[in-house]
């Protein structure tokens, strides 16, 4: 059996035969994906060696202590994150070849046309059309591509993204869960528009993106025709343990800038400060222990509804620590001059002000599924209880009021 320490060794041995220091950052990525070091838990031939996740950190461990080259996670976080583990679960053998090194080194930024101004929290309402070649009625033979029109929005990195991961609606006659198909969709190809949306940090992450009749190879479809709902159910689960449950050390993340302004400035606590302190500390080891729990279930098998439960506690404590810290330090927290469109190279969003965090903490109950919308699902899938009454089921999305 392959120990941690047995992955240390070939690291080794890697990093002696590939000079980081003297090799193109591309070919050097490369090569490691073709010695299985990407992501051992992936299958042979795929970046892996088919191991247990829980080995992954000692690889990356030792890169990084070589000061190996990276492959830009903070980049493409929802291609690591999501894209590529859908891809390895529905895709083809031929789309897994095709799509997973790339997106592993970062040459392909991978985003997400998921939501619309109609179908936020409903995303099964979702309106976005994709019309098969031979049904078109245009005198076009043979069923080889797509055409999809519709709108997206809230599409982070979209203005990056090479390609996306896209649900759509392929049959209108059948209730709506039931009716979509999905597709991975070329960016760059005729007929997408990507307009971006201002926030409230000034930035813009995330964009509205118009489809006009946009050609999608039928290869390039994930999953089978009318199985696009448990393929974006799959992709949903990976969302919200990436975002929720990602590996972080003690006293980590956003409790870490706060527990480090506190022992700082001594002067400025409070007993009741002090009480919102520990319970915070608290609070978020807690949710680092769940979070390790939580991956070594993924390592056992596919992720399941308790990732909601971490996605939800990751936003409400992050807004809480960054509401906790603003108050700790009053008015210097409230001081925040970087309002330009473009977030720095390789920022972080741990690293960056007090201010930003204070405000963009207000969109982590928002992205990666609603804060109301997860605790319906752990009410009704982790914990349950009834579910909620619906007048949808059984009645075809086109005679669904919209």
């Amino acid at each position: 059996m392959t120990t941690a320490d047995d992955l240390r060794a070939e690291v080794r041995a890697f990093l002696s035969a590939h000079d980081p220091a003297s090799m193109d950052r591309l070919d050097f990525l490369n090569e490691r994906f073709d010695a299985g070091l990407a992501w051992v838990h992936y299958p042979v031939g795929l970046g892996g060696r088919a191991l247990s996740r829980g080995l992954q950190p000692a690889v990356d461990a030792e890169f990084a202590a070589a000061g190996a080259p990276t492959n830009r996670p903070e980049r493409n976080g929802i291609g690591l994150g999501m894209a590529a583990p859908t891809i390895l679960a529905f895709g083809t053998p031929e789309q897994q070849q095709r799509w997973l090194r790339p997106l592993w080194t970062g040459e392909e930024i991978w985003c997400q046309l998921f939501s619309e101004p109609g179908a936020g929290s409903d995303l099964a309402g979702l309106a976005t059309r994709a019309i098969r070649d031979d049904v078109k009625g245009n005198g076009e033979a043979g069923a080889g591509s797509w055409t999809v029109t519709g709108q997206k929005v809230w599409t982070s990195s979209a203005h990056l993204a090479r390609r996306a991961l896209l649900v759509a609606r392929s049959d209108p006659d059948v209730p709506k869960h039931q009716g979509l198909t999905y597709f991975a969709c070329d960016m760059t190809a005729p007929g997408v528009e990507v307009r971006p949306l201002r926030q409230i940090t000034g930035e813009a992450e995330f964009n509205e993106v118009f489809l006009t009749e946009v050609t999608i190879p039928d290869a390039d479809r994930i999953g089978a025709v009318g199985e696009g709902w448990k393929v974006a159910t799959g992709t949903l689960m990976n969302e919200r343990v990436a975002i929720g449950g990602g590996a972080s050390p003690r006293e980590g993340g956003m409790i870490n800038s706060a527990a480090r302004a506190w022992r700082e400035h001594p002067e400025l606590r409070t007993p009741g400060l002090h009480d919102q302190m520990l319970r915070l500390w608290a609070d978020a080891e807690v949710a680092r222990l769940a979070g390790a729990r939580l991956r070594q279930q993924l390592a056992a098998g596919q992720p399941g509804p308790e990732g909601s439960a971490a996605k939800l506690v990751f936003a409400r404590l992050n807004q809480e620590i960054s509401g906790f810290e603003a108050e700790l330090l009053g008015g210097e927290a409230l001081r925040y001059d970087d309002w330009s469109m473009k977030r720095p190279e390789g920022a972080n969003f741990y690293g960056r002000e007090v201010g930003y965090r204070y405000l963009r903490a207000r969109g982590n109950s928002i992205e990666g599924g609603t804060s109301e919308i997860l605790r319906n699902i752990i009410a009704e899938r982790v914990l349950g209880l009834p579910a909620e009454p619906r007048a949808d089921t059984g009645v075809p999305w086109k005679d669904l009021p919209r």
